[in-house]
């Protein structure tokens, strides 16, 4: 890849740190305007009790807070007071009144004569004052208040009154009524309630003069609740309540409000904590975008940061891939203008597949996955129908699976028919996966909706493969990228600088195939562009072509014309092929990996033959002027091309070469251009040099295999 003049420019101006992160800040806003609208909510002009101009739908999910809490008070409400009984609750109660009538007895048992004393006379009758008294000093105390506030001294007087007959019939009667309602449950609030129960039932037994009011008073008074309000379980069950109770929420798309439906306070403040009125404001939605396209931007800083290449390239690499993803998100926002005509569903229209295609041919697959990714994310916030702040994830599944199929159906990159190909299957790809989410989403369609998709799935695999092949000469004549097409573009026969190779020195040009098979080979062999090696050893000896008669493989039924020359015109003549054909490719503009090739491919060495010519002749001649100009070989393909060189053109020398001669021929020929330093400049390790003998030999043993000698046939003057 070739750096653009423009950009050579600005790097004379800034260093390569700086203008890399400008780069990374003009795309990252670029991204923040394109998806700018997107996010931006969308506002309607109406006020508090309006009619609703329009059917209004929520935007996103939402809460309804406040019904939310409606529904959660209801359900407190709802949940019933926790009484636990009071044990011992009767017995207490009829303890008590046993008290009560014991007292009373206790009392009349004292003021009765005592025993010896029945002769006298006969006492006078004890003040029934004096009993009272007596009687508020014996009678029990309860644990809130003294008994004898609670019973008036006109009840007590009564009760003292009665006989012991009379109060045993009280005690029992109301024990008996006390104790069935408090074995109903009596709760605190329904006390008095329990009271008047039982102030019924003791008056429907009648007895002697005001006794009944007295027994209804010692009812009263010994009753008490038998069930204890427990506030910790009600209070547990209310939270519990409370926590089961689901939030009211208004799905995305829900309706809020009607056409025509009057705008409520309630609906109003909905539509105010949406955002959705043109008096409020957020920066929620764009505070979230940003955070969005810092994740994409740090990402993608991080993905070429750890990439292998070299700092030019890799600069070259983020320049061309921020141009062909903002190619793509300009081709979704239109896609996504005409969504907002209403056509349902045509997001699925926009060619998905275009990005990882493009960079797979120009770049590498890692690259286009990861631009795959980040378009994917970016689709679910373009297309996200019409509905502010939310993503759709069904539209970024699609454009995510037809974009790594649209990678992974793109093997072959050698030819244009090709993308087209992969096109198509990445639109059968498109109908799968739209299939997919019909099916799944579990809504039925017309017959014509399904036409629809179908169209808007082919339509997206055939237009990516087109977009593919339209701006890919307009990014490699940009860039000087070389393609795996503008290579077999290159190789073809009918190129005018093969033509003319093939014409002025068709020697030259049998010998520049033959390096091509065994370079190719080889580089394949290593991992090299095996294309590249191909398609560079066709033009490497293209300067041959301007003085074909000075090569030997050139020179058929003729002398020699270094016969005649001294050795310096030789090699002149020799050395100036390789500037000469570097300069003709230049001329023709072919791209710079094949004119680099064309100009390496002999490096620094020496022209050995002529070197001694000249000092056999007794000249006093230097070994740097018979040396090649060079430069040495700075990539691995124009290592291999330079070896392969070699080793053609010495096997070619000998008549019926052994294996073990070829494979002579070619250590000796790479261990003289390691001795001479030939490979110092390019990443080509031992390893592979070794694994590049290998190949070159059993390429050439193919090639120079033994054959079989028919008689019959050589005295035709033919050759098996």
């Amino acid at each position: 890849m070739q750096t653009h003049p423009f950009l050579l420019k600005i790097r004379s101006f800034l260093s390569y740190r700086l203008f890399t992160n400008l780069l990374f800040v003009l795309l990252g806003l670029i991204v923040f305007g394109v998806l700018y609208g997107n996010v931006k909510p969308k506002t309607l002009d109406i006020n508090l009790y309006e009619d609703a101009p329009t059917t209004i739908r929520a935007p996103k999910k939402f809460v309804d807070e406040e019904a939310t809490a409606r529904k959660k008070e209801e359900a407190k409400a709802e949940v019933a007071d926790v009484y636990t009984p009071k044990e011992g609750a009767i017995d207490n109660s009829i303890s008590l009144l046993h008290s009560l009538i014991e007292s009373v007895n206790e009392v009349k048992k004292e003021s009765e004569p005592q025993a010896g004393q029945e002769n006298l006379k006969p006492p006078a009758r004890p003040d029934i004052n004096d009993q009272l008294k007596l009687l508020k000093t014996k009678l029990p105390k309860n644990k809130n208040n003294n008994v004898t506030s609670s019973l008036s001294d006109d009840v007590l007087k009564i009760l003292l009154e009665a006989s012991v007959d009379d109060l045993s019939r009280v005690e029992t009667i109301v024990s008996t009524q006390m104790k069935i309602i408090m074995e109903n449950g009596v709760k605190e609030e329904e006390l008095n309630e329990a009271k008047l129960n039982l102030e019924q039932r003791i008056t429907n037994y009648s007895f002697k003069g005001d006794l009944s009011t007295a027994a209804v008073k010692l009812g009263k008074v010994a009753i008490e609740p038998t069930l204890l309000y427990d506030a910790e379980k009600t209070d547990e069950l209310k939270k519990l309540a409370e926590a089961n109770v689901e939030k009211v929420e208004i799905i995305e798309g829900g309706v809020i409000v009607e056409d025509g439906e009057l705008i409520t306070p309630k609906k109003y403040s909905i539509l105010k904590s949406l955002g959705m009125v043109e008096n409020t404001f957020s920066f929620r939605p764009y505070i979230g975008l940003a955070l969005f396209v810092l994740v994409l931007i740090s990402s993608l800083y991080y993905f070429f940061y750890t990439l292998e290449v070299t700092e030019e390239r890799k600069q070259n690499y983020l320049i061309l891939t921020s141009i062909v993803f903002v190619i793509s998100l300009l081709i979704m926002k239109i896609v996504g203008l005409i969504d907002q005509l209403e056509i349902n569903d045509i997001a699925f229209i926009f060619p998905a597949a275009f990005t990882g295609m493009i960079l797979r041919i120009l770049l590498n697959e890692r690259i286009a996955m990861m631009m795959v990714f980040m378009l994917s994310a970016c689709s679910s916030i373009v297309f996200h129908q019409q509905f502010s702040g939310s993503i759709d994830i069904e539209i970024a599944i699609y454009t995510l699976f037809s974009g790594v199929s649209g990678i992974l159906f793109l093997v072959n990159r050698n030819q244009r028919s090709n993308i087209l190909r992969a096109g198509i299957y990445v639109a059968l790809v498109n109908i799968l996966i739209l299939g997919f989410l019909i099916l799944l989403s579990g809504t039925s369609y017309s017959n014509s909706e399904y036409v629809y998709y179908l169209v808007f799935a082919l339509v997206s695999g055939i237009s990516s493969s087109i977009l593919t092949i339209g701006f890919l000469p307009f990014f490699e004549a940009g860039f000087g990228i070389l393609s795996s097409m503008r290579l077999v573009e290159l190789s073809g026969p009918t190129q005018p600088l093969l033509k003319k190779l093939l014409t002025d020195a068709p020697g030259t040009y049998h010998h520049s195939v033959m390096v091509a098979n065994l370079a190719e080979a080889a580089c394949e062999s290593i991992g090299a562009n095996g294309l590249l090696a191909r398609v560079g050893c066709y033009y490497h000896d293209i300067g041959k072509s301007k003085r074909p008669h000075f090569f030997i493989e050139n020179q058929l039924n003729m002398g020699n014309p270094h016969d005649r020359v001294s050795p310096e015109t030789s090699r002149d003549v020799i050395i100036s092929h390789a500037s000469d054909g570097a300069e003709m490719l230049r001329k023709h503009k072919l791209p710079k990996e094949i004119v680099d090739i064309a100009e390496q491919h002999h490096g620094t060495t020496l022209l050995k033959f002529f070197y001694y010519k000249a000092k056999e002749q007794g000249k006093d001649v230097k070994e740097e002027d018979y040396r090649y100009p060079g430069p040495k070989p700075q990539t691995r393909e124009a290592a291999v091309i330079s070896i392969a060189d070699s080793v053609e053109a010495a096997v070619r020398s000998k008549k019926s070469p052994t294996q073990a001669e070829i494979q002579q021929l070619v250590h000796s020929i790479v261990q003289d251009r390691l001795q001479d330093g030939q490979f110092n400049e390019c990443d080509i390790s031992l390893k592979q040099l070794e694994t590049v003998k290998r190949s070159l030999c059993e390429t050439l043993n193919g090639i120079f295999h033994p054959r079989i000698e028919y008689p019959e046939l050589q005295a035709k003057g033919e050759k098996a």
